[in-house]
């Protein structure tokens, strides 16, 4: 059975629902944070790269879902590998990514620190990196699944750095 089967039994459908769970609230409360209209955020000046604002919720949304499905897989997988210590690393790997990711919106539209909040970004796309790398443990091809997630980390780390140069 594959990784990916294996979320279709009952522990993983377990497992979905609290990645999921855990996914969404880390969405939910990062939109919530996050203000595109504020006239603070249309004011600073940002690089001709800038992605249109429909491009966030258009790559965040299957993200999100990304690191549910790809995560409740792995963990799954571990544990039915029997590596119980290595599913529990990953577990708090998951729980420490999803904080990191909705830090970096408090502290970019609640804090409105560009400089703090790049240096965040840039912690969050190492992080995620070592997501990656957990899940790829349990799966390789569930880690090249999850890869696009540290890719857009780092390309919203440059874009956050772009925009804190510029905005001094």
């Amino acid at each position: 059975m594959s990784a990916w089967s294996r979320v279709a039994t009952r522990r993983g459908l377990r497992t979905l629902a609290a990645t999921g769970a855990a996914a969404a609230t880390s969405a939910a409360l990062g939109a919530a944070a996050t203000t595109p209209d504020d006239p603070w955020y249309r004011a600073l000046a940002k690089p001709p790269w800038d992605p249109p604002p429909i491009a966030f919720p258009l790559v965040w949304t299957p993200l999100y879902a990304d690191i549910a499905v790809t995560g409740a897989a792995a963990l799954v997988e571990l544990e039915e590998q029997g590596r119980t210590e290595d599913a529990a690393m990953l577990r708090r790997t998951l729980a420490v990514n999803l904080v990191l990711n909705t830090g970096w919106s408090v502290l970019f539209w609640r804090s409105r620190r560009p400089v703090l909040s790049t240096v965040w970004c840039a912690a969050l796309a190492a992080h995620s990196g070592v997501l990656v790398r957990r899940v790829a443990s349990a799966d390789p091809a569930l880690g090249a699944a999850l890869a696009p997630y540290p890719a857009w980390c780092t390309f919203a780390t440059a874009l956050n750095g772009s925009i804190a140069r510029r905005n001094r």
